[in-house]
């Protein structure tokens, strides 16, 4: 192996094994731990083969082989943005979903409150000023 290849090779074994500690420690999901998992054995895959790069780009008529590397990051990255998007997207629903019947629930458990006359849409608590019947300027 060559110095470059040891580099992916021990990068790609750090960034395993963080992972692998962070879903442990339950600080990532499964679901989500699949996708960084599998990157890490497609950078061990080219650490250890080095010649499936050079092989790749002749099959796709690439003239700089890791151009193929950088694309590919791209594409993965996005895949992950739109995947985390969908994912904001559902979960924004639910939390709403969520508000309104927990409004919902309040609205028929807590008894209703009084207005105190017209144009007052709920009674508060008294403030020490109403209670001593000082006005505050």
């Amino acid at each position: 192996m060559t110095g470059p290849q040891i580099l992916v090779a021990v990068t790609a074994v750090l960034c395993l094994g963080f992972i692998l500690r962070l879903v442990r420690r339950r600080e990532l999901r499964g679901k989500y731990s699949l996708l960084w998992l599998g990157a890490g054995f497609f950078a061990l895959l080219f650490a250890f083969v080095p010649g499936l790069l050079d092989d790749l780009a002749s099959w796709l008529d690439v003239k700089y082989p890791p151009a193929i590397l950088f694309v590919l990051a791209i594409a993965f990255l996005l895949l992950v943005l739109v995947h985390l998007s969908w994912e904001l997207t559902r979960l924004e629903d639910r939390t709403r979903t969520l508000a309104q019947e927990l409004a919902m629930l309040r609205r028929d458990v807590e008894p209703p409150r009084a207005a105190s006359g017209p144009g007052d849409v709920a009674a508060g608590p008294p403030t020490e000023a109403a209670a001593e019947g000082t006005d505050e300027a």
